[in-house]
């Protein structure tokens, strides 16, 4: 398939205090959903002679960003579960993030996820928007290959 769009993204946010849609509907602003691995795969190391080895990184965690418009409802759902969540460890870093593209297949589901950090807040001209960050331990990247709707 050769078309793509952020209608077709459902992603979801389960946690302590409640769960949360950041799908298209959630009003997600135009740069949308970013995640990135936290730290490289693998690791290029040089000899004295010029050989190389490679080191396979067993890690994969991953951030995650979720950019909303500033006038989302979903920025107090989620200003709500970070309140709750970080007031205590017991609650802290027990999120799961999924992220489906169904007109393409994708699923990434993110475990062991946590708020990174409260969003800046920014009063200006434009609303602009609200970012929010999580870090993940486990990150699963199924690209292509899951159940793409088919009409």
């Amino acid at each position: 398939m050769s078309t793509y769009s952020f209608l077709n993204v459902n992603a979801t946010l389960v946690g302590p205090g409640g769960s949360v849609n950041l799908g298209a509907s959630a009003a997600v602003s135009e740069e949308g959903i970013t995640i990135e691995a936290i730290e490289d795969k693998n690791i290029l190391t040089i000899g004295a002679g010029g050989q190389g080895m490679h080191s396979l990184v067993a890690n994969e965690s991953s951030t995650v960003t979720i950019r909303l418009l500033k006038t989302s409802p979903t920025n107090t759902v989620l200003q709500n579960m970070y309140n709750f969540q970080t007031v205590s460890s017991v609650r802290h870093g027990r999120n799961v993030i999924v992220i489906t593209d169904l007109g393409r297949g994708d699923v990434i589901t993110l475990s062991g996820t946590a708020f990174k950090r409260a969003p800046t807040i920014t009063y200006a001209k434009e609303g602009g928007m609200m970012e929010w960050a999580f870090d993940a331990i486990s990150t699963v990247r199924v690209l292509g290959i899951g159940t793409p709707s088919i009409f």
